[in-house]
């Protein structure tokens, strides 16, 4: 991994939203997003899995410049993307983003071919013919027929619109593709045919992948590292092989712990967890996820835990490595 070009670096990234405050009420503030940090090489999928609330489609935003941070540094190419706003349209195309609904995030009035032509229309100087000819590449590099560039997205499955979505997003050539939850709402038959379209994308542009997802199945089969995020922090993160085999976290324990599977013999003992996230309006002190782990201690519900390497990993867990 260290021979390969880091593409984007987070560093600290936060994201608070002020929230309340009218009439006598007294303003709040949601830390949706509380120092993020990772690295990401070229060609490299990320995995970033929680619950829902955690703030995986908060970090999203942030990664595809939609909102700017509160604090932190968001590195593209080695340039901070934080530094302004809006930040520069060069950076602006090295990023795309594939939604979780495919319907709501393509325009219904415009065609397949003008939605793949529109990027290049705003970021290129390319004529009208060499736009067609990119877009109908595309088409068949996602694998479309010809004949779909002239149709409306109501017109396809769900299936044939996350292709369209995906090749909205690859017709920059971006160095870094966010997808959240691009297959969720996706059947599950269906579901492998998208994943197996990214991977081979990725495997003939190098596209590095931010792939925010629940299923940890899914996260399998295309990560090559995984982040665990829970209340707007990273609670654990490392190569896939060490996260999923060999958890860390009582966290990533529990998730991995309800993951169905078909043999008895794979099944892992499942880790209950009780009662629901905290609010983010009114976090607990200390380790946040103390209120539902079953191994919490007295220093948990003081200290709040920092990164750290416990085997082959970083996890921000005062327990971590030991029996």
């Amino acid at each position: 991994m260290s021979d390969l070009a880091v593409v984007m670096q987070a560093q600290g990234l936060a994201r608070h939203y002020r929230v309340g405050g009218g009439g006598f009420a007294k303003a709040s503030t949601v830390r949706a997003l509380d120092g993020v940090s990772f690295s990401l090489s070229a060609g490299r999928t990320l995995a970033v899995v929680g619950e829902s609330g955690c703030g995986k489609s908060t970090l999203a935003r942030q990664l595809t410049l939609i909102e700017p941070p509160t604090s932190g540094r968001l590195l593209i190419d080695g340039q901070d993307a934080a530094a302004s706003h809006p930040p520069p349209l060069a950076l602006r195309r090295r990023v795309q983003m594939v939604f979780q609904n495919p319907y709501a995030s393509l325009n219904p009035r415009k065609s397949i071919a003008q939605a793949l032509a529109e990027p290049l229309v705003i970021h290129t100087a390319l004529s009208t013919g060499e736009r067609q000819a990119r877009v109908a590449a595309m088409l068949e590099r996602v694998g479309l027929r010809p004949e779909h560039a002239q149709r409306y997205p109501h017109m396809f499955s769900g299936g044939q619109r996350q292709r369209v979505a995906v090749a909205r997003a690859m017709m920059l050539d971006p160095a870094i593709v966010v997808a959240d939850e691009p297959t969720s709402a996706l059947d599950l038959s269906i579901q492998a045919q998208i994943l197996n379209l990214f991977m081979d994308l990725q495997v003939a542009t190098g596209t590095a992948y931010v792939f925010i997802s629940h299923n940890l199945s899914v996260v399998e089969h295309v990560a090559h590292d995984v982040a665990v995020m829970y209340l707007g922090r990273i609670v654990e993160q490392g190569p896939k092989a060490q996260v999923l085999g060999t958890p860390q976290h009582p966290y990533t324990q529990a998730l991995l712990s309800a993951v169905p599977t078909l043999r008895a013999q794979d099944e892992r003992q499942r880790i209950p967890l009780v009662g629901e996230p905290p609010s983010p309006l009114n976090p607990p002190a200390g380790c946040a996820f103390h209120t539902r782990c079953p191994r919490a201690v007295a220093r948990c519900r003081s200290e709040v835990p920092a990164l750290r390497t416990v085997v082959g990993r970083e996890v921000a867990c005062h327990l971590a490595g030991t029996p």
